[in-house]
C-alpha cells in the first residue's frame, strides 16, 4: 500500500525530533511550524545542555517575540490562542503579559482577557493601557455578538408579561388573537370576527423589574467574570431594567456605577481571591427594594468559604420573600464546570435551579427567567 504523504507530514509534526521516525523530511516552510512547535512542546526544549533541539522560548524577550510572530504566521488564530495558553501553562511565560511590546504581539481572546484581569494588581505601568486596549478589543466583539441579542430577548419577554386584553392596535397578538377567535368565523363575510382582542400592554418608560448580578471572582472564574460583565453593561442599557452588578470574593464591589463601560466593570474584579457567597448575599439582599419584581442571579461554583448554613438561611429568605433567584454555576463556553455538588443540591430543594450556560444561551435564560418560565428544562440539559 502507497503511504500517505499528506498523512506522514502531519505525523512528523506531531511526533517532532527527526525524520526517522517516519522517514518523511520537512519542507523550508514545515520546518518553521517544526520549530515553533518544538520550542513549545518538545520535551528537553527548554533545559540547557540536554542535546535536544531548540532552545525554548525563556532566554530572551525578543525570542519570545518572534515566537508570538511566528505562530501568527502558521496557525490560524484558534490555535493561535491554545498554544498562547500552553506558553503561559507550560513555560510560565507570564511575563510576555507584562512587557507591552509582547502583549501587543498577543491574539485576544476570553482567556487572555481573564489571565490580565488576575495579573491586574502587577501590570506595569506602561503596560496597562496596552491591557486595557486588548480587553476592549475582545470585550467589543462579545458586544457585537451577544449584547444586541440579549436586549431583544429581554424587551421581548417583557413585553409579553404585559399581555392585556383590551390593546391598542399597534400592540395587538394578531395570532393569539386569530387563534382565541377561531369559533367565530363568519361564513358570509369569510372572516373571523374576534370577540376579544389579545395583546401587550403599552411599553412603559419606568423600571418593571429589578436585576442583579452576584458574580463570584475567585480564580476558576475567570471566564464567567469576562461574560457576566459584558451581559451586565448590555442589560443595564435597557430603562425598563434596573440593573445592579456585584462582585465578591471575601470581600464585596458594588460595580454598578461602572456598567456603562464594561471594560471599567472587569477592571474593577480582581480575581483569585477566596469565597464568601453569604456575605456577598447579604449585600445584595440589602439592594433589594420590590422582591416579586427582582430577578438575583448568582454566577458562582458555590464552593463557599464563609458559612454554609447562613448562606442557605439567608437564600431561603431571599426566595420566601418573592425574589426570584438563579444559580449559573459558569457562564462560558468552557465546558462543564467543576462546583460544589452539596451546595447545589441544597439550592435545588429550596427551589433555586442551580446549572451551567454558555454565552450564546444566556440572553434566552434571561427572557424565561423575566417571564417566570419553569427553568427545570435548562438545568436538565445542563446535567446532560
Amino acid at each position: 500500500m502507497t503511504e500517505n504523504p499528506e498523512r506522514l507530514r502531519r505525523w512528523r509534526l506531531v511526533l517532532g525530533g527527526d525524520s526517522d521516525g517516519t522517514g518523511h523530511p520537512l519542507s523550508t516552510a514545515d520546518s518553521g511550524v517544526d520549530s515553533v512547535l518544538a520550542a513549545l512542546y518538545d520535551e528537553g526544549a527548554n533545559t540547557r545542555g540536554s542535546g535536544q533541539r531548540s532552545g525554548g522560548l525563556q532566554a530572551s524577550a525578543p525570542r519570545v517575540a518572534r515566537w508570538l510572530g511566528d505562530i501568527r504566521r502558521y496557525f490560524p488564530g484558534s490555535v493561535v490562542q491554545v498554544m498562547q495558553r500552553d506558553a503561559v501553562d507550560r513555560l510560565g511565560l507570564t511575563r510576555m503579559l507584562l512587557e507591552p511590546e509582547l502583549l501587543s504581539a498577543v491574539e485576544p481572546d476570553v482567556h487572555l482577557v481573564g489571565t490580565l484581569l488576575s495579573l491586574n494588581n502587577v501590570l506595569p505601568e506602561e503596560t496597562k493601557e496596552t491591557a486595557r486596549t486588548v480587553v476592549r478589543t475582545v470585550v467589543r466583539e462579545l458586544e457585537e455578538r451577544l449584547a444586541e441579542r440579549t436586549r431583544a430577548a429581554v424587551r421581548g419577554a417583557l413585553d409579553r408579561a404585559t399581555r392585556t386584553h383590551r390593546p391598542h392596535g399597534a400592540d395587538i397578538d394578531w395570532a393569539r388573537t386569530v387563534r382565541r377567535n377561531l369559533r367565530h368565523y363568519s361564513p358570509e363575510l369569510k372572516t373571523i370576527v374576534p370577540e376579544q382582542f389579545f395583546g401587550y400592554g403599552r411599553r412603559e418608560h419606568s423600571v418593571r423589574r429589578e436585576v442583579i448580578l452576584a458574580v463570584d471572582q475567585s480564580g476558576s472564574m475567570a471566564e464567567s467574570v469576562v461574560y457576566s460583565g459584558v451581559f451586565g453593561a448590555a442589560l443595564a442599557s435597557m430603562r425598563a431594567l434596573s440593573t445592579k452588578f456585584v462582585a465578591f470574593d471575601t470581600a464585596v464591589a458594588d460595580l454598578s456605577d461602572h456598567l456603562d463601560d464594561p471594560v471599567d466593570v472587569l477592571f474593577g474584579t480582581q480575581l483569585g481571591g477566596g469565597t464568601d457567597i453569604n456575605r456577598a448575599l447579604a449585600y445584595c439582599q440589602g439592594l433589594v427594594e420590590r422582591p416579586e419584581q427582582t430577578l438575583l442571579v448568582l454566577i458562582s461554583d458555590l464552593y463557599e468559604g464563609g458559612v454554609r448554613d447562613e448562606l442557605l438561611r439567608r437564600v431561603a429568605d431571599l426566595v420566601a420573600s418573592g425574589v426570584q433567584v438563579v444559580t449559573l454555576l459558569a457562564l462560558s463556553d468552557s465546558g462543564a464546570p467543576f462546583y460544589d455538588r452539596e451546595n447545589a443540591a441544597a439550592l435545588s430543594e429550596l427551589g433555586v435551579p442551580a446549572f451551567a450556560c454558555t454565552p450564546d444561551l444566556f440572553p434566552d435564560l434571561m427572557a424565561a427567567a423575566l417571564k417566570r418560565e419553569d427553568l427545570s428544562r435548562w438545568a436538565a440539559a445542563a446535567a446532560e
